[in-house]
């Protein structure tokens, strides 16, 4: 028979992917609101809109397209403040 050791999740490692799962929503509704205004700049520009409507449609969807890459990159990218050290 073998002693495989079975590693139990920490709290710590549970709670740090329900805070990830957290960040994951909030991408998933920001990456929906940059589709959203990409489908009405669509929309817009094909039935003769304004160009103040479809450029600010346009600048929003470059915003929230920042926003998305920027929270990637702080959340799931970032190294945590704890690890950025070397050890001596």
């Amino acid at each position: 028979m073998s002693t495989a050791s079975v590693r139990i999740p920490s709290f710590q490692t549970v709670e740090s992917e329900s805070h990830l799962a957290e960040v994951e929503k909030v991408l998933l509704y920001v990456s929906d609101a940059r589709a959203r205004a990409a489908r009405a700049r669509n929309e817009l520009e094909r039935s003769g809109a304004a160009e103040h409507l479809v450029s600010a449609l346009r600048e929003i969807e470059a915003r929230l397209e920042e926003d998305h890459r920027r929270l990637m990159q702080s959340t799931f990218f970032a190294i945590p403040s704890d690890q950025d050290q070397l050890a001596v």
